[in-house]
């Protein structure tokens, strides 16, 4: 509840996400190891994961799935990490997040239904591997 928090950790919050989007994996990191949720969510229900996925910063999707990011989070626009991954046709981070145990039907916009409502075979064959 943002009402019980002030300017400054608001502003903390949104330097998060812009952390995110940006790729910086050693200082988001290190905020998550000590102790920022590691499903913080914004207000469009993205979480960390899914705007690293989006913006495809691997090396970060890679470090938030070690500290226990929850691939199976769908945002409010039905998508998850996985599906921000395929749409933006990034097989590495497509592989980590099957690795890590990410469903591809998961979601009223899964990676599946991405994959095929944008005709993207190379990413439709990484997700039946």
């Amino acid at each position: 509840m943002t009402e019980h928090l002030t300017p400054d950790e608001l502003a903390f919050l949104q330097s998060a996400f812009e952390l995110a989007r940006e790729g910086d994996t050693d200082q988001l990191a290190q905020y998550v190891d000590q102790g920022l949720p590691v499903n913080l969510t914004n207000s469009a229900g993205d979480t960390l994961l899914i705007l690293a996925a989006y913006h495809k910063h691997e090396e970060l999707v890679r470090a938030l799935l070690e500290r226990g990011a929850d691939h199976a989070r769908v945002n409010d626009r039905g998508q998850t990490a996985l599906a921000a991954a395929v749409f933006r046709q990034d097989a590495g981070i497509v592989n980590a997040l099957l690795d890590a145990g990410a469903d591809p039907q998961l979601g009223p916009k899964s990676a599946v239904a991405i994959g095929e409502l944008f005709d993207l075979p190379e990413m439709l064959a990484l997700l039946r591997r």
